[in-house]
């Protein structure tokens, strides 16, 4: 690499502690504004960088690659997912991408734990109750809600943040089961109490709360598709915490309009922010606008990964969070 500093360009504003070391270790364009770029935006920054630094929000497909300029090498995308960048085309084109895996595992399991029990207890029916100024006393039917402890959680996804969520239920006296393209380790089983389906369907049946954390590729979209989810029971939630894509919002929307599941909490969405109108008038959904990994210390370690990315790469190395397509 040459001796003067790389040129990056940041798509989103990132926390401050983050912006400031960038700033003191390479040439660096920040964003002004919160706002995502537009694509002519993101095609002009793809011009002109030696290395961009993109959000989930920035869809970088083989059109936008066919315009990047010849300095661009290095994508270290701000995040663990890398569904938005053709990672394939970009390593034809001889351009590495990087993400930051690992440092939301535990707040997004918090946020999975959180939305179980959101709809389980039907806790934001009773905010909105007392938000109203219509609530006149505690009754003994009032917003009944349902116990976890006990229930079977099954986890669609046993990795870093599956593993998470499972060490949550246990603490919580749910019954852990799950579903991964792999068994894992016998230990991890062991400690984690968890129960492994090689049959998703069957899993899915005999659930009463299914939890996906597992990450959207061709092979997991709408792996909770129509069929699938008539297999729940009408009792089951679900939550996703994930990505939108794995679960068909559509049928899932009808299905919990018609009464055949009892709810859902969802923090991700199959049209990133073009939610469902319809899933917004359920009062068995709890909706949060992308928030898993909302915590100011995981953004903060999300940056310092993207910085260590960078640097190595400047070095002449490559990345330790490298992403390559055979990963996906």
């Amino acid at each position: 690499m040459p001796a003067t500093r790389l040129s990056v360009v940041v798509t989103r504003r990132l926390p401050e502690a983050v912006e400031t070391r960038m700033t003191e270790l390479f040439d660096v364009e920040l964003r002004d504004t919160d706002a995502p770029m537009t694509r002519d935006e993101l095609a002009s920054a793809l011009r002109r960088a030696d290395v961009l630094v993109p959000t989930i929000t920035d869809a970088i497909d083989a059109g936008l690659l066919a315009q990047a300029g010849d300095r661009l090498k290095l994508i270290a995308n701000y995040g663990a997912g890398v569904d938005h960048i053709d990672v394939g085309t970009a390593r034809s084109r001889g351009i590495l991408v990087s993400n930051t895996p690992g440092v939301l595992t535990e707040d997004t399991a918090d946020m999975a734990m959180a939305l179980v029990l959101a709809v389980t207890r039907r806790i934001p029916e009773g905010l909105a109750l007392m938000q109203s100024g219509d609530w006149h006393g505690w009754s003994p039917l009032s917003l009944l809600g349902g116990r976890i402890g006990g229930k079977r959680l099954g986890i669609l996804g046993m990795g870093r943040i599956g593993q998470a969520v499972a060490r949550r239920a246990r603490a919580f006296g749910m019954q852990v089961h799950y579903h991964n393209r792999r068994r894992v380790r016998p230990e991890v089983e062991a400690e984690l109490e968890a129960t492994y389906w090689e049959s998703l369907d069957q899993m899915v049946s005999r659930m009463d709360v299914i939890s996906v954390n597992c990450p959207h590729t061709p092979s997991t979209f709408h792996l909770m598709n129509a069929r699938r989810l008539k297999l729940m029971k009408p009792t089951a939630v679900i939550v996703n915490t994930s990505r939108g894509e794995v679960i068909d919002e559509n049928a899932l929307t009808r299905m919990l309009r018609a009464g055949e599941l009892a709810g859902a909490g969802l923090d991700v969405y199959e049209r990133g922010a073009e939610i469902n109108p319809r899933l917004r008038e359920l009062p068995n959904v709890v909706l949060l606008p992308h928030m898993g990994s909302a915590t100011r210390e995981g953004r903060i370690e999300m940056g310092e990964k993207v910085i260590i990315n960078i640097k190595t790469f400047a070095d002449g190395h490559r990345p330790p969070d490298q992403v390559v397509p055979g990963m996906l």
